[in-house]
Protein backbone atom coordinates (compact mmCIF):
# COMPACT_ATOMS: atom_id res chain seq x y z
CA UNK A 1 0.00 0.00 0.00
CA UNK A 2 1.41 3.04 -1.20
CA UNK A 3 1.86 6.16 1.48
CA UNK A 4 -0.75 7.79 0.06
CA UNK A 5 -3.23 5.19 -0.06
CA UNK A 6 -2.59 4.25 3.63
CA UNK A 7 -2.92 7.58 4.81
CA UNK A 8 -6.25 7.55 2.92
CA UNK A 9 -7.32 4.94 5.19
CA UNK A 10 -5.76 6.40 8.26
CA UNK A 11 -5.68 9.81 8.78
CA UNK A 12 -5.17 11.35 12.32
CA UNK A 13 -1.68 11.81 14.56
CA UNK A 14 0.32 9.41 16.56
CA UNK A 15 -1.93 7.78 19.19
CA UNK A 16 0.67 8.84 22.18
CA UNK A 17 -0.23 12.66 21.72
CA UNK A 18 -3.39 13.25 24.18
CA UNK A 19 -5.33 16.25 23.66
CA UNK A 20 -7.95 17.51 25.48
CA UNK A 21 -11.35 18.67 23.53
CA UNK A 22 -9.62 22.34 23.09
CA UNK A 23 -6.32 20.68 21.49
CA UNK A 24 -4.35 21.18 24.57
CA UNK A 25 -2.32 18.83 26.18
CA UNK A 26 -4.54 17.79 29.26
CA UNK A 27 -3.19 18.83 32.71
CA UNK A 28 -1.77 16.30 35.16
CA UNK A 29 -3.32 16.85 38.25
CA UNK A 30 -1.47 14.73 40.01
CA UNK A 31 -0.44 16.69 42.84
CA UNK A 32 -4.31 17.37 43.04
CA UNK A 33 -5.48 14.66 43.59
CA UNK A 34 -2.61 13.66 46.53
CA UNK A 35 -3.39 16.57 48.29
CA UNK A 36 -7.47 16.22 48.13
CA UNK A 37 -7.05 13.12 49.40
CA UNK A 38 -4.70 13.68 51.96
CA UNK A 39 -6.53 16.59 53.52
CA UNK A 40 -9.86 14.61 53.37
CA UNK A 41 -8.63 11.46 54.81
CA UNK A 42 -7.49 13.99 57.52
CA UNK A 43 -10.97 15.55 57.93
CA UNK A 44 -12.65 12.14 58.07
CA UNK A 45 -10.67 11.32 60.87
CA UNK A 46 -11.94 14.53 62.63
CA UNK A 47 -15.49 14.41 61.20
CA UNK A 48 -15.72 10.67 62.21
CA UNK A 49 -14.50 11.55 66.01
CA UNK A 50 -16.43 14.81 66.72
CA UNK A 51 -19.72 12.90 65.04
CA UNK A 52 -19.42 10.41 67.65
CA UNK A 53 -18.38 13.00 70.58
CA UNK A 54 -21.45 15.32 69.57
CA UNK A 55 -24.44 12.48 68.45
CA UNK A 56 -24.43 13.98 65.30
CA UNK A 57 -25.52 12.04 62.72
CA UNK A 58 -25.26 14.68 59.61
CA UNK A 59 -21.90 14.75 60.96
CA UNK A 60 -21.53 11.10 60.67
CA UNK A 61 -23.11 11.23 57.21
CA UNK A 62 -21.14 13.69 55.85
CA UNK A 63 -17.95 11.23 56.88
CA UNK A 64 -19.25 8.97 55.02
CA UNK A 65 -20.06 11.07 51.72
CA UNK A 66 -16.41 12.62 52.29
CA UNK A 67 -15.48 8.81 52.45
CA UNK A 68 -16.53 8.08 49.56
CA UNK A 69 -15.13 10.58 47.86
CA UNK A 70 -11.81 9.76 48.74
CA UNK A 71 -12.42 6.38 47.00
CA UNK A 72 -13.54 7.90 44.11
CA UNK A 73 -10.61 10.85 44.25
CA UNK A 74 -8.43 7.39 44.52
CA UNK A 75 -10.08 5.68 41.18
CA UNK A 76 -10.01 8.84 39.55
CA UNK A 77 -6.39 9.39 39.69
CA UNK A 78 -5.69 6.20 39.08
CA UNK A 79 -7.94 6.00 35.93
CA UNK A 80 -6.00 9.73 35.13
CA UNK A 81 -2.65 7.50 35.43
CA UNK A 82 -3.64 4.69 33.39
CA UNK A 83 -4.80 6.86 30.31
CA UNK A 84 -1.59 8.27 29.98
CA UNK A 85 -0.09 5.01 28.95
CA UNK A 86 1.14 4.70 25.15
CA UNK A 87 -0.73 2.18 23.48
CA UNK A 88 0.77 -1.64 22.62
CA UNK A 89 0.11 -4.60 21.08
CA UNK A 90 -2.52 -5.50 23.61
CA UNK A 91 -4.58 -1.76 23.52
CA UNK A 92 -4.32 -0.24 20.62
CA UNK A 93 -5.43 2.70 21.71
CA UNK A 94 -3.70 2.82 24.95
CA UNK A 95 -5.71 2.95 27.87
CA UNK A 96 -7.67 6.01 28.30
CA UNK A 97 -11.15 4.23 28.54
CA UNK A 98 -9.75 3.52 32.04
CA UNK A 99 -10.95 7.27 32.52
CA UNK A 100 -14.19 6.54 31.50
CA UNK A 101 -14.40 3.59 34.05
CA UNK A 102 -13.40 5.41 37.05
CA UNK A 103 -16.15 8.46 36.60
CA UNK A 104 -18.61 5.61 36.29
CA UNK A 105 -17.75 3.99 39.71
CA UNK A 106 -17.24 7.52 40.44
CA UNK A 107 -20.81 7.68 40.48
CA UNK A 108 -21.51 4.49 41.49
CA UNK A 109 -19.68 5.22 45.21
CA UNK A 110 -21.73 7.89 45.72
CA UNK A 111 -25.07 5.71 44.71
CA UNK A 112 -24.39 3.52 47.43
CA UNK A 113 -22.98 6.55 50.04
CA UNK A 114 -26.61 8.01 49.24
CA UNK A 115 -28.49 4.69 50.08
CA UNK A 116 -26.69 4.01 53.49
CA UNK A 117 -26.80 7.74 54.89
CA UNK A 118 -30.57 7.36 53.84
CA UNK A 119 -30.80 4.66 55.35
CA UNK A 120 -29.32 5.56 59.29
CA UNK A 121 -31.05 8.74 58.94
CA UNK A 122 -35.12 7.53 58.46
CA UNK A 123 -34.06 5.18 61.32
CA UNK A 124 -32.72 8.19 63.86
CA UNK A 125 -35.97 10.22 63.07
CA UNK A 126 -37.69 6.95 65.67
CA UNK A 127 -35.27 8.18 68.00
CA UNK A 128 -33.36 11.56 67.83
CA UNK A 129 -30.31 11.66 70.03
CA UNK A 130 -29.02 14.96 71.63
CA UNK A 131 -26.63 16.37 69.10
CA UNK A 132 -23.78 19.10 70.42
CA UNK A 133 -24.37 21.78 68.30
CA UNK A 134 -21.10 23.91 68.67
CA UNK A 135 -19.24 21.28 67.87
CA UNK A 136 -21.25 20.51 64.73
CA UNK A 137 -21.19 23.75 63.12
CA UNK A 138 -17.16 24.03 64.18
CA UNK A 139 -15.87 20.75 62.77
CA UNK A 140 -18.53 21.47 59.54
CA UNK A 141 -17.38 24.67 59.34
CA UNK A 142 -13.52 23.58 58.69
CA UNK A 143 -15.76 20.89 56.13
CA UNK A 144 -16.54 23.75 54.26
CA UNK A 145 -12.78 25.47 53.82
CA UNK A 146 -11.40 22.01 53.03
CA UNK A 147 -13.62 20.55 50.25
CA UNK A 148 -14.27 24.34 48.73
CA UNK A 149 -10.25 24.42 48.53
CA UNK A 150 -10.19 20.62 47.17
CA UNK A 151 -12.52 21.43 44.53
CA UNK A 152 -10.32 24.58 43.18
CA UNK A 153 -7.27 22.23 42.70
CA UNK A 154 -9.82 20.70 39.69
CA UNK A 155 -11.49 23.57 38.74
CA UNK A 156 -9.33 24.44 35.34
CA UNK A 157 -9.87 20.48 33.77
CA UNK A 158 -13.31 20.22 35.19
CA UNK A 159 -14.74 21.65 31.63
CA UNK A 160 -12.29 19.44 29.45
CA UNK A 161 -12.73 15.93 31.18
CA UNK A 162 -16.10 14.20 32.74
CA UNK A 163 -13.09 12.33 35.16
CA UNK A 164 -11.92 15.52 36.46
CA UNK A 165 -15.25 16.91 36.82
CA UNK A 166 -16.47 14.28 38.68
CA UNK A 167 -13.82 14.46 41.40
CA UNK A 168 -14.58 18.75 40.72
CA UNK A 169 -18.52 17.68 41.41
CA UNK A 170 -17.90 15.63 44.34
CA UNK A 171 -15.92 18.17 46.29
CA UNK A 172 -18.34 21.11 45.40
CA UNK A 173 -21.13 18.63 46.95
CA UNK A 174 -19.23 18.09 49.90
CA UNK A 175 -18.86 22.25 50.39
CA UNK A 176 -22.51 22.48 50.27
CA UNK A 177 -22.75 19.30 52.75
CA UNK A 178 -21.08 20.50 55.26
CA UNK A 179 -22.91 24.21 54.71
CA UNK A 180 -26.29 22.55 55.20
CA UNK A 181 -24.72 20.75 58.91
CA UNK A 182 -23.63 23.99 59.93
CA UNK A 183 -27.06 25.48 59.25
CA UNK A 184 -28.92 22.27 60.80
CA UNK A 185 -26.20 23.07 63.70
CA UNK A 186 -27.04 26.97 64.35
CA UNK A 187 -30.82 25.96 63.47
CA UNK A 188 -30.62 23.04 66.95
CA UNK A 189 -28.73 25.38 69.15
CA UNK A 190 -31.53 27.83 69.40
CA UNK A 191 -34.36 25.34 68.79
CA UNK A 192 -33.10 22.57 70.82
CA UNK A 193 -34.94 20.48 68.06
CA UNK A 194 -32.82 17.42 67.47
CA UNK A 195 -34.79 15.83 64.52
CA UNK A 196 -33.35 18.61 62.89
CA UNK A 197 -29.70 16.73 62.35
CA UNK A 198 -31.28 13.41 60.46
CA UNK A 199 -33.62 15.46 58.05
CA UNK A 200 -30.45 17.87 57.08
CA UNK A 201 -29.41 14.22 56.78
CA UNK A 202 -31.45 13.46 54.06
CA UNK A 203 -31.14 16.85 52.66
CA UNK A 204 -27.65 15.96 51.82
CA UNK A 205 -28.33 12.91 50.39
CA UNK A 206 -30.57 14.83 48.16
CA UNK A 207 -28.24 17.15 46.83
CA UNK A 208 -25.49 14.28 46.55
CA UNK A 209 -27.91 12.56 44.19
CA UNK A 210 -28.94 15.44 42.32
CA UNK A 211 -24.81 16.26 41.56
CA UNK A 212 -23.88 12.67 40.83
CA UNK A 213 -27.04 11.68 38.62
CA UNK A 214 -25.51 13.62 35.28
CA UNK A 215 -22.23 12.42 35.46
CA UNK A 216 -23.58 8.82 36.53
CA UNK A 217 -25.35 8.86 33.07
CA UNK A 218 -23.11 10.17 31.37
CA UNK A 219 -20.63 7.99 32.38
CA UNK A 220 -22.11 5.24 31.26
CA UNK A 221 -23.13 7.03 27.86
CA UNK A 222 -19.25 7.29 27.63
CA UNK A 223 -18.83 3.48 28.66
CA UNK A 224 -21.30 2.32 25.74
CA UNK A 225 -19.68 4.20 23.30
CA UNK A 226 -21.77 7.05 22.88
CA UNK A 227 -21.28 10.20 20.93
CA UNK A 228 -19.69 12.62 23.83
CA UNK A 229 -21.90 15.06 25.08
CA UNK A 230 -21.36 18.74 23.29
CA UNK A 231 -20.84 16.84 20.01
CA UNK A 232 -23.57 16.78 17.52
CA UNK A 233 -23.66 13.53 14.90
CA UNK A 234 -26.01 15.28 12.78
CA UNK A 235 -23.87 18.59 12.02
CA UNK A 236 -20.58 16.25 11.50
CA UNK A 237 -22.52 14.46 9.49
CA UNK A 238 -23.43 17.21 7.56
CA UNK A 239 -20.61 19.11 7.33
CA UNK A 240 -18.66 16.18 5.72
CA UNK A 241 -21.31 15.92 3.08
CA UNK A 242 -20.96 19.39 1.80
CA UNK A 243 -17.43 18.58 1.67
CA UNK A 244 -16.13 19.22 -2.38
CA UNK A 245 -16.18 16.21 -3.86
CA UNK A 246 -18.32 14.10 -1.38
CA UNK A 247 -21.56 12.82 -2.60
CA UNK A 248 -22.12 11.08 0.23
CA UNK A 249 -21.30 9.99 3.73
CA UNK A 250 -22.15 6.37 5.52
CA UNK A 251 -20.44 4.69 8.42
CA UNK A 252 -20.06 7.95 10.50
CA UNK A 253 -18.89 6.09 14.09
CA UNK A 254 -17.92 8.89 16.24
CA UNK A 255 -17.17 7.89 20.76
CA UNK A 256 -15.17 8.83 23.53
CA UNK A 257 -11.58 7.00 23.51
CA UNK A 258 -11.43 8.31 27.12
CA UNK A 259 -13.15 11.25 29.00
CA UNK A 260 -11.16 13.44 27.26
CA UNK A 261 -10.28 12.45 23.69
CA UNK A 262 -13.07 11.57 20.76
CA UNK A 263 -12.44 9.50 18.26
CA UNK A 264 -14.23 9.44 14.48
CA UNK A 265 -14.63 7.07 11.29
CA UNK A 266 -16.38 7.84 7.73
CA UNK A 267 -16.37 6.55 4.57
CA UNK A 268 -16.45 9.53 2.22
CA UNK A 269 -17.65 8.84 -0.97
CA UNK A 270 -15.99 10.77 -3.92
CA UNK A 271 -17.15 9.73 -7.44
CA UNK A 272 -14.85 12.33 -9.43
CA UNK A 273 -11.53 10.61 -7.18
CA UNK A 274 -9.61 11.73 -4.55
CA UNK A 275 -9.15 15.91 -4.28
CA UNK A 276 -5.51 15.63 -3.60
CA UNK A 277 -3.28 15.80 -0.30
CA UNK A 278 -4.68 18.89 0.93
CA UNK A 279 -7.67 17.55 1.57
CA UNK A 280 -7.35 14.88 4.50
CA UNK A 281 -5.63 17.68 6.56
CA UNK A 282 -8.57 20.18 5.96
CA UNK A 283 -11.00 17.30 6.96
CA UNK A 284 -8.38 17.03 10.17
CA UNK A 285 -8.01 20.95 10.76
CA UNK A 286 -11.90 20.72 11.20
CA UNK A 287 -12.74 18.21 12.86
CA UNK A 288 -10.51 19.49 15.67
CA UNK A 289 -11.55 23.22 15.29
CA UNK A 290 -15.57 22.14 15.23
CA UNK A 291 -15.83 19.21 17.29
CA UNK A 292 -12.62 18.79 18.96
CA UNK A 293 -12.19 15.09 17.33
CA UNK A 294 -8.50 14.35 17.13
CA UNK A 295 -8.32 10.82 16.60
CA UNK A 296 -9.91 10.25 12.96
CA UNK A 297 -9.96 7.72 10.43
CA UNK A 298 -11.35 8.18 6.78
CA UNK A 299 -11.94 6.16 4.07
CA UNK A 300 -12.11 7.78 0.58
CA UNK A 301 -14.70 5.56 -1.83
CA UNK A 302 -15.16 5.98 -5.59
CA UNK A 303 -18.92 4.79 -5.37
CA UNK A 304 -21.26 3.73 -2.92
CA UNK A 305 -20.17 0.57 -2.22
CA UNK A 306 -22.87 0.38 1.03
CA UNK A 307 -25.71 1.03 -1.56
CA UNK A 308 -24.25 -1.80 -3.90
CA UNK A 309 -24.65 -3.79 -0.87
CA UNK A 310 -28.10 -3.08 -0.12
CA UNK A 311 -29.47 -3.49 -3.61
CA UNK A 312 -28.22 -7.32 -3.32
CA UNK A 313 -29.13 -7.73 0.45
CA UNK A 314 -32.68 -7.76 1.41
CA UNK A 315 -31.48 -7.22 5.06
CA UNK A 316 -30.66 -3.53 4.25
Amino acid sequence: MSAESHRNHHLGHSHHDRHGPNGHQPTDFGRAFALGITLNIIYIVIEVAYGLLSGSMALLADAGHNLSDVLGLAVAWAGAELAKKPPNNQFTYGLGGSSILAALLNGLFLLVACGAIAWEAIGRFNTPSEVASTTVIIVAAIGIVINFGTAMLFVSGQKEDINIRGAFLHMMADAGVSAGVVIGGILIFYTGMNWIDPLISLLIVALIFWSTWGLLTEAVRMSLAGVPRGIDAEEVLEFLSNMPGVATVHDLHIWPMSTSETAMTAHLVMPDGHPGKGFLAKVQDEMKARFAIHHITIQIELEDEEADICETDSAC
